[in-house]
């Protein structure tokens, strides 16, 4: 039985992208619930910082480690076969909870944005968070048909999409169309496996304060123009808060979709 206040405890959590922003708040979050981390990003020593910071912020019980670091491109098979295996250092089968953050924006429209960046975007925000889902969906119905559903306990696929996937944005429509594509896998994956005990959950957030803007090459100035105008827009943990309710609902409850916005964006 989980204590009230530790929630996640037992489980064991994967998440791409956990060198800043959501995939970062995230990890720390889950941490804070009781859940085991596995690591990935690009930047190795984000990643062993962060491995650090939990395991002193939220020692475990055991001396065993609080989280373990793959670091990689989220987008190779390898890299995502090797982040599966590393649970084993965790004393579990395979992460009952995955979260496919690994993404990054584009500034412009597709008459607008710069061609030489679309295919790496489109191959890490839907080709590399496709072979996530499909990898982690078949280790996840592995694991739940091991055990007596419900009793056994939830298996969890959280996959970020975004606002822009469901609402055409002006100033980043190339980005948006991939996040489309991951809008519509999500509710697909959801459809599969949800009847084989797997929960697969779409968060889908509006505008974020991180540096995902600067990376995605966007007007400082007009951007930031735009946040002042909604301001408070979200942090990384108003999502990393979410995606910890969701996962922490008994295992025949189900929050298949969320959309988070700051109170006063009115679009996208």
């Amino acid at each position: 039985m989980h204590s009230s206040n530790q929630p996640l405890e037992s489980r064991v959590a994967l998440i791409t992208g956990a060198s800043a922003g959501i995939g970062l708040d995230c990890a720390l979050h889950l941490a804070s619930l009781g859940a085991k981390i596995i690591l990935n990003a690009r930047r190795e020593p984000n990643l062993l910082e962060l491995a650090q910071r939990l395991d002193d912020q939220y020692p475990t019980s055991d001396h065993s480690p609080r989280a373990v670091v793959v670091a990689g491109d989220a987008a190779d098979q390898s890299v995502i076969d090797e982040m599966l295996t590393k649970s084993a250092q965790l004393g579990a089968q395979t992460p009952d909870i995955v979260v496919v953050n690994a993404g990054r924006g584009l500034n412009g429209s597709v008459m607008t944005s710069d061609t030489t960046q679309w295919e790496e975007m489109v191959r890490t925000n839907l080709l590399g968070a496709a072979r996530l889902i499909r990898t982690a969906g078949n280790a996840l119905v592995d694991l739940q048909s091991s055990r007596d559903w419900p009793d056994g306990g939830p298996a969890d696929l959280v996959i970020l999409g975004s606002t822009v996937g469901r609402h055409i944005s002006p100033f980043s429509s190339m980005y948006g169309s991939t996040k489309f594509a991951v809008n519509s896998l999500a509710e697909a994956a959801r459809r599969e496996l949800g009847p084989k005990g797997v929960r697969v959950s779409l968060i889908e957030p509006g505008i974020v304060k991180s540096e995902f803007q600067q990376v995605a090459g966007y007007d400082e100035h007009k951007f930031g123009d735009l946040m002042d105008t909604i301001s408070p827009v979200l942090t990384p943990m108003d999502i990393a808060r979410t995606i910890g309710f969701i996962i922490s609902q008994p295992a025949g409850v189900h929050i298949s979709d969320a959309v988070i916005r700051p109170t006063r964006q009115e679009y996208p």
